[in-house]
């Protein structure tokens, strides 16, 4: 009786949380149940320890993708299975999937459980959330269905149709979610220059990190007037993000001799390309990244903390964030009071949200790279680009992660978690107005 009375108060307490304080606390119970599958004999092969199962949970919970163990030799195929459902759940969203089964059994979806979807897809209103949950379902099942059937052609021949098979539905669920999780340890190295992979695997990840929104607007959608100033916006940021990266990894990387110098033309031109769109917060790669120039890396850095688009399977500060940031700068220069896009203007509202998200993962960055640099003394580029790739839930690597000690490893842990459920109870916050019961006269501060 005491223990049923101790689990009901817990209940209590867990209902009573707001929305976003919810739903973190549901992606850490995903975490920690992931955890404890993934350490029950059955789904690894005996050297997986309890703390390596947690930072695998959290990194695909996150779809993030680093790792301290390998994905593929060191847990059984149940093991990667339980690793592929966390990343779906984690990728499209533990809500999503919560209320689309509610709704199939004749569940009415109340108030409160609209509420915690709208900040699990990252919302401001609770309209259309069970039209967009459809749309994200079938657009993820059916992107991951033809991308697996497509990738059989890539590992059949060289894996056999069983283990070829599995291998085509991993790198599909894994690829569409923005996690970076690979069964080689080599990632997609070894099929660097193979034209299906630097095709089906991008494509993935370039339409799941999109956004649902964006692919319901463009469905919904006859021309480019019809589209909204977000969809826009993001599709316009992509391609320049895209193009731009692929331009200058190709530049930097042309003759260096660890990447692209010993690739032929088109292997350096595909080698480039993916390269450039993986770190939206895709993760995979097909070169080694260690062997970057600093330069290289450094751009890389800046596309993984941009990322993808909002309500997508990406992390990181999000493409809109990023050109709002641009257009006010601009604006600035201009002595503009207003920022104009697409025949759209934004207000200062808009500026101060992605000023604020902006600054709170500069700060969340900043003190985990602190923390790191105090335990661990490898190159502070290293360190940083894991930092960054944690926090942009992307899990590219130069090869730092699996060297940090407890403490480092506990604060990767970290920011991946707050790089996925951080943005969205941000979110929630940035929502929420108040009004002003004091105004006090106004001030004057001398800046630059």
């Amino acid at each position: 009786m005491a223990n049923i009375g101790v689990r009901t108060r817990l209940l209590d307490r867990l209902v009573r949380l707001s929305p976003p304080a919810l739903l973190a606390s549901l992606y850490l119970i995903v975490i920690l149940l992931g955890a404890a599958l993934l350490s029950l004999p059955f789904a690894n092969t005996g050297g997986v320890s309890i703390y390596d199962a947690l930072f695998t949970s959290t990194s695909a919970v996150t779809v993030t993708g680093l790792v301290v163990v390998s994905t593929g030799q060191d847990f059984t195929l149940i093991g990667q299975v339980v690793i592929a459902l966390l990343i779906q759940f984690g990728g499209l969203g533990l809500m999503t999937f919560a209320v689309f089964v509610l709704s199939a059994i004749g569940v009415k979806i109340g108030l409160g459980q609209r509420l915690i979807l709208r900040e699990d897809l990252n919302q401001s209103s609770i309209g259309d959330l069970i039209k967009l949950v459809r749309v994200i379902l079938v657009v993820a099942l059916t992107c991951e269905a033809g991308g697996a059937v497509l990738l059989l052609a890539v590992f059949v021949p060289d894996l056999g149709w069983a283990e070829g098979t599995w291998y085509a539905i991993f790198h599909a669920i894994s690829a569409f979610n923005n996690a970076g999780f690979g069964l080689d340890d080599q990632s997609l190295i070894p099929w660097a220059a193979h034209p299906l992979i630097n095709f089906v695997i991008p494509l993935l990840f370039i339409v799941g990190g999109l956004g649902f929104v964006v692919l319901a607007d463009i469905y919904d959608s006859r021309n480019w007037r019809q589209l909204s100033l977000h969809t826009k916006i993001m599709l316009y940021g992509s391609v320049c993000l895209i193009l731009i990266g692929w331009l200058t990894f190709a530049l930097l990387e042309w003759t260096n001799p660890a990447t692209l110098g010993e690739l032929n033309l088109w292997g350096k031109i595909t080698a480039s390309w993916f390269q450039a769109v993986t770190p939206r917060t895709a993760g995979f790669n097909t070169i080694n990244t260690g062997e970057m120039h600093d330069a290289t890396a450094l751009m890389t850095m800046t596309l993984m903390l941009i990322g993808g688009g909002s309500t997508s399977t990406a992390g990181g500060i999000k493409v809109t964030t990023a050109i709002v940031l641009v257009l006010a700068t601009i604006a600035f220069f201009r002595k503009s009071t207003e920022l104009n896009a697409f025949g759209r203007s934004l207000g200062l509202e808009e500026v101060m949200k992605v000023l604020a998200l902006t600054v709170v993962s500069i700060l969340i960055v900043f003190v985990a790279l602190f923390v790191v640099s105090i335990t661990h003394d490898g190159t502070f580029l290293t360190l940083a680009f894991e930092v960054v790739s944690a926090f942009g839930t992307v899990g590219l690597s130069m090869g730092a992660t699996g060297d940090l000690d407890t403490v480092g490893r506990a604060m990767i842990m970290v920011v991946m978690f707050l790089g996925r459920v951080g943005p969205l109870t941000l979110g929630f916050f940035l929502a929420t107005h108040s009004v002003a019961r004091v105004r006090y006269p106004k001030g004057r501060v001398y800046l630059g």
